[in-house]
């Protein structure tokens, strides 16, 4: 006896258990019976009998013991690796190396407590991948202490890396708060939501592609001004570099800091002017509409900024979004004004105090900051206000005005290339939005000492630095601009950016030229996950081994891996 599979074209196949004998030359088959309803594990069950075979269980050959979430580790480590970080962090191989490299990794993955850290990085292979099997958080915050320790050395590696003589060197200053009472960095200060709160200062520095250098902690009531010495420092003594160009925005390098570098003649710096002082040069006649009949940008001389080059940029469409913005603060603020006075003038009885009026109408122009552009008429039992139209007006004419400042001759520095550069400051806030949003988390800073802090936020710099490669290596499959640099380098540089044709295809149809879906980065990483590296035992005459196998991956997770270089 046997089994037979007829196969069908437009129906499932036929199975049928059979007999046949020969007669002479023919061979009669006879139908036992059809068995097509039965499963299959139980066909082939079947088919192992009539072969004299001892039937057994999957289960009793080979079994899964064991499945660990592996492609988001597998890539992150491995474009670690790729970048030399072990060699950027140790040349000598040592536990400590380890264990960094995986608080490093765990940042980018899990953004969680150390103490979290020993327990998710079981919860995957990053624990296996990076021999951390058995690290406690005791150890890692030792470990942090020795990363601290060799901080200037590996931020000094990194510079040699990627500054040259001559580079433009980009420099930014944030905060995140601290909730707790035993970091004496912690200092109440104002945070970039103007809310005052214990918070923790730290500068970054980037190169000019955005990749992250090095960063310095300060305390919480230091303002940013005064962290740039520091900087210039750096800069000049630990890197070793003889010319250097830093970009600061306009609230860094004022002009007591401008005036500081001079004192450094290798060092040149790109800036910009504050609204008072440009309308003190709309003033005095420097700045005149006439200037852009013809360009949004033009080139100017001033007796009040000796040995400096001004440049300023017109940008109507800038200009339209400020007036329509002012417009409805003021609306906003007339309307709460008006109810204040309403209010006033319904108390007859008992008439409101001068005092409270004036809280309650320096809370509302406070919150919508519309301070001086109304005037107010305060008594006892009475309140008047009007519109300022001449701080109205005053302001309207420096509607999509701004301008650039820099310390550098044109010879070496164009104009339009002055504004290209101040404008890169956004790579610096995108490392600030990767630090402290979704993706590595500053905050909540969870550390008690100053060290453990400042170990803590160079450990966060070290981490969105691996990140800007993958980034960039995954830019074809992610929601990015991929031709982005291409375009910062031709189009005009005051103008309203526009987004390349290959980034407005992505956002309209959210799959690549292959057909394959795109991803933010957290969902990538996620996509990734479910390549699993599964833990198997297989047994072979009566022999138990035990076997790690990796899933397969799938188009997503191939291509992904590919441009990472880790196929």
């Amino acid at each position: 006896m046997y089994i037979e599979i007829v196969p069908n074209r437009t129906s499932p196949a036929t199975i049928l258990l059979r007999e046949c004998e020969r007669d002479g030359s023919k061979i009669i088959k006879r139908t036992l019976a059809n068995i097509s309803d039965w499963p299959m594990e139980k066909v082939q069950a079947m088919r192992l009998v009539l072969q004299g075979k001892k039937v057994s269980h999957l289960e009793e050959i080979f079994q899964v013991e064991r499945s660990l979430p592996h492609g988001h580790v597998e890539a992150v480590v491995g474009t670690m690796r790729k970048l030399g970080m072990e060699n950027l962090i140790s040349s000598q191989a040592c536990s400590q190396r380890d264990q960094v490299m995986a608080m490093i990794a765990s940042q980018i993955l899990y953004h969680d407590s150390k103490l979290a850290d020993t327990r998710l990085w079981h919860a995957s292979t990053l624990a296996q991948e990076l021999h951390v099997e058995k690290v406690t958080e005791d150890e890692l915050y030792k470990t942090l202490d020795w990363l601290l320790e060799r901080q200037g050395r590996i931020e000094t590696k990194l510079a040699k890396k990627h500054l040259q003589e001559g580079a433009r060197v980009f420099y930014d200053v944030s905060s995140s708060y601290y909730e707790g009472h035993t970091c004496p960095l912690a200092r109440y200060g104002h945070n970039r939501d103007k809310n005052k709160l214990p918070i923790i200062v730290y500068g970054m520095m980037t190169d000019q592609e955005g990749r992250a250098i090095a960063v310095e902690v300060y305390p919480g009531n230091m303002g940013d001004p005064k962290t740039v010495p520091d900087q210039t420092v750096k800069l000049t003594k630990r890197f070793g570099l003889s010319r250097v160009v830093l970009v600061g925005d306009r609230g860094m390098l004022t002009d007591v800091q401008i005036k500081a570098l001079a004192q450094y003649p290798a060092i040149g710096w790109i800036s910009a002017l504050r609204s008072n002082h440009i309308r003190a040069l709309v003033d005095a006649g420097a700045i005149q509409m006439t200037l852009f009949d013809q360009r949004n940008l033009a080139e100017i001389h001033s007796p009040d900024y000796p040995k400096e080059r001004l440049i300023v940029c017109y940008n109507p469409e800038l200009a339209q979004d400020r007036r329509r913005t002012r417009e409805e603060l003021l609306e906003v603020t007339q309307k709460h004004l008006t109810r204040i006075q309403k209010e006033v003038q319904r108390r007859k009885k008992k008439p409101l105090e001068d005092g409270e009026i004036g809280q309650k109408v320096g809370r509302v122009l406070g919150k919508w900051k519309m301070r001086k552009h109304f005037q107010v008429n305060i008594a006892k039992g009475s309140f008047q206000w009007s519109r300022n139209e001449v701080s109205i007006q005053r302001e309207k004419a420096l509607d999509g005005i701004y301008v650039i400042r820099t310390s550098e001759p044109a010879e070496q520095l164009s104009a339009q290339e002055a504004v290209r550069q101040y404008k890169n400051l956004a790579q610096v806030e995108r490392v600030f939005r990767t630090c402290k949003g979704m993706d590595l988390l500053i905050r909540p800073i969870r550390h008690r000492t100053e060290d453990h802090v400042r170990a803590h936020i160079f450990l966060c710099m070290l981490a969105a630095y691996v990140e800007w490669h993958i980034r960039q290596a995954w830019a074809p499959i992610l929601f990015q601009d991929e031709d982005i640099k291409k375009l910062r380098a031709s189009r005009d540089p005051v103008a309203k950016a526009t987004p390349s044709s290959s980034a407005l295809q992505k956002k309209s149809l959210h799959v690549t030229a292959d057909g394959l879906a795109i991803h933010s980065f957290r969902s990538l990483l996620e996509e990734l996950k479910t390549r699993c590296k599964n833990q198997c035992r297989v047994t072979s005459a009566k022999i138990a081994q035990h076997i790690w196998q990796i899933t397969q991956p799938n188009d997503v997770q191939r291509r992904a891996l590919e441009l990472l270089g880790l196929t």
